[in-house]
């Protein structure tokens, strides 16, 4: 669940930390206040998109950040993302905003801002002001039918998307295949030349690095042989060079070596410098006598490299790259020759795949009308319960003649919420308060289906009042029971429900305008309760009426 968020710099919050709690967790607030601001900031922190205008006036940056008590999914999540659980699973994310630049975490490392979302997907449902206006878009229904579906389901539908995706891929091959024998005569030619071009070049891997080796050295030997010359002569046993001197030198040591034992010593170091050196100069002999320069090999190498270097410009950087060029010449030689049959496989491959995928949507089809049932069922008791007395409800699915990723069925919505109406589209029949509430139903059926432990609904409570605000206000509470709830209201007789009541504040000085929020006790509870309701004054009347409606909140809540 989200334990606690923590606010600074953000726009009129200049240091704010809330706390939550498990069950309903309700804010109130004066119009004005700021309420957006909590589900604002929390989207933020969970890679939202930030505005310059969003930052406090005279903050450099402003950070938002949510502290999360985990489960064994999310602890499995942070390591499929290759990111380090805590020990207590503990999941902080949070976002430090600068103009034009922002960095997010995730215990402590930094992250992109689709980690984020990613993450907050298994923490977090988020339902805003006008989510419910999703609802009249059919795409929705098939997504939260689908939602509310299984894991066998989910097994069905990847398979649905699998073999959508090969009959794609076959197509699409299909298409860039068929040509008429002009173009295969053209494309034929061309095959043949190239292949026959890279035979006879009659390549080896790595060939061309030994030669260009090979060409380094004939290119500079002229200046390789006057510098090992030069370094023979200075080295070497002639009268002014290294060796001779060096000679001399031991000759001269070993004639005093008899009258002091640490000169033997000094004389070891020396004969090992001169056997070294006689050992060089052996070497840079036998180096000069094989160095000799052939004009014939070197013009053998160059043409080579020539060869290589054109064929490496044509069909790839690399001497593995043209190899593997020729094999794909080779087989296109090959599928060229017997075009026809090579089509007529395509032909079969592709008529095979449909079939699978026609298959693959039969079943899901008959997955999801199974399903369908279960949830019209649920959404039905739930409407019920929300103060739609007489509802309708049903979920219809069509088969359409295209088929898609997701298979060939069109869902849609149908409901009647007057006695003696027909079922019709959500779209022509529901009112924005009514969508709300049917929003809210199905979030609470599908809280069931996953693991997400946070449930926010920012005004979920739009075009009601009275004994539908009571029904919505005990289906928040029902789901406070299973999940972690906050709520966004104006209602009396939602906050009344609240397991824990907070209040948004808005405080102004001459020059400083301060939002912030705070966890209300008892006796403050009621008086926002009392505010809520419509009361100028903290009267003993207004305050009975909050009493009142806080015992029957008890009541219904020690029926569960």
């Amino acid at each position: 669940m989200l334990q606690s968020l923590h606010v600074k710099n953000l726009a009129l919050m200049e240091e704010t930390e809330v706390e939550f709690g498990q069950g309903l967790n309700i804010l109130t607030g004066e119009t004005g206040a700021g309420k957006s601001l909590l589900i604002g900031s929390i989207n933020l922190a969970l890679g939202g998109k930030f505005e310059k205008e969003m930052l406090r006036k005279g903050a450099d940056s402003a950070l938002v950040e949510l502290v999360f008590t985990g489960s064994a999914g999310v602890r499995e999540k942070l390591e499929s993302m290759d990111l380090e659980p805590q020990d207590d699973d503990t999941v902080i994310i949070s976002r430090k905003m600068q103009p034009g630049k922002s960095i997010c975490r995730i215990n402590g490392e930094t992250v992109t801002a689709k980690q984020v979302k990613e993450l907050a997907e298994s923490l977090i449902d988020i339902h805003g002001q006008h989510d419910h206006q999703s609802l009249l878009h059919k795409k929705k229904h098939l997504e939260i039918l689908d939602s509310f579906c299984d894991g066998k389901f989910r097994q069905a539908a990847q398979k649905v998307e699998e073999e959508y995706r090969r009959c794609r891929e076959l197509q699409k091959t299909m298409e860039e295949e068929t040509m008429d024998e002009e173009a295969k005569a053209r494309e034929q030619s061309l095959a043949e030349f190239e292949w026959g071009e890279i035979q006879e070049a009659n390549l080896i891997p790595g060939e061309d690095e030994e030669l260009e080796q090979r060409y380094r050295l004939m290119v500079n030997s002229k200046r390789i042989l006057e510098s090992l010359a030069e370094s023979y002569q200075l080295t070497g046993n002639e009268m002014d060079g290294a060796g001779s001197a060096l000679s001399r030198a031991l000759r001269s040591l070993r004639g005093v070596t008899m009258y002091d034992g640490r000169l033997e010593e000094l004389e070891g170091q020396l004969s090992e410098i001169d056997s070294l050196l006689a050992d060089y100069n052996r070497d840079v002999a036998e180096y000069m006598a094989d160095c000799e320069f052939d004009e014939g090999d070197y013009g053998e190498v160059e043409e080579r490299l020539n060869v290589l270097n054109r064929l490496k410009g044509k069909y790839g950087g690399t001497i593995n790259a043209v190899i593997q060029y020729g094999q794909e010449r080779q087989q296109l030689l090959d599928k060229l020759a017997d075009y026809e049959v090579y089509m007529q496989e395509l032909e079969r491959e592709l008529s095979e795949a449909r079939e699978r995928l026609m298959k693959a949507c039969e079943k899901l089809s008959a997955m999801r009308k199974k399903n369908a049932a279960v949830l019209t069922g649920l959404l039905k008791d739930a409407l019920v319960h929300l103060n739609f007395l007489t509802v309708k409800f049903e979920i219809s699915i069509n088969r359409t003649q295209n088929i898609t990723a997701t298979g060939f069925d069109d869902v849609e919505f149908l409901i009647s919420t007057n006695p003696g109406e027909s079922l019709k589209p959500l779209s022509q029949v529901a009112s924005g308060g009514e969508l709300s509430r049917i929003m809210l139903a199905i979030k609470t059926v599908l809280a069931g289906k996953d693991d997400i432990d946070t449930l926010i609904f920012d005004e979920i409570d739009t075009g009601i009042s009275g004994r539908t605000a009571w029904r919505v206000s005990e289906q928040l509470d029902t789901a406070a029971h299973a999940h972690q709830v906050i709520c966004i209201t104006h209602l009396p007789q939602i906050a009344a429900m609240a397991d824990r009541h907070f209040a948004i504040e808005k405080s102004s000085t001459e020059d400083n305008t301060i939002t912030d929020i705070r966890l209300l006790e008892e006796d403050d509870s009621m008086g926002e309760l009392a505010r809520l309701l419509g009361s100028d004054g903290l009267t003993e009347a207004a305050l009975s009426n909050a009493r009142e409606m806080r015992r029957q909140a008890v009541e219904h809540k020690s029926k569960l």
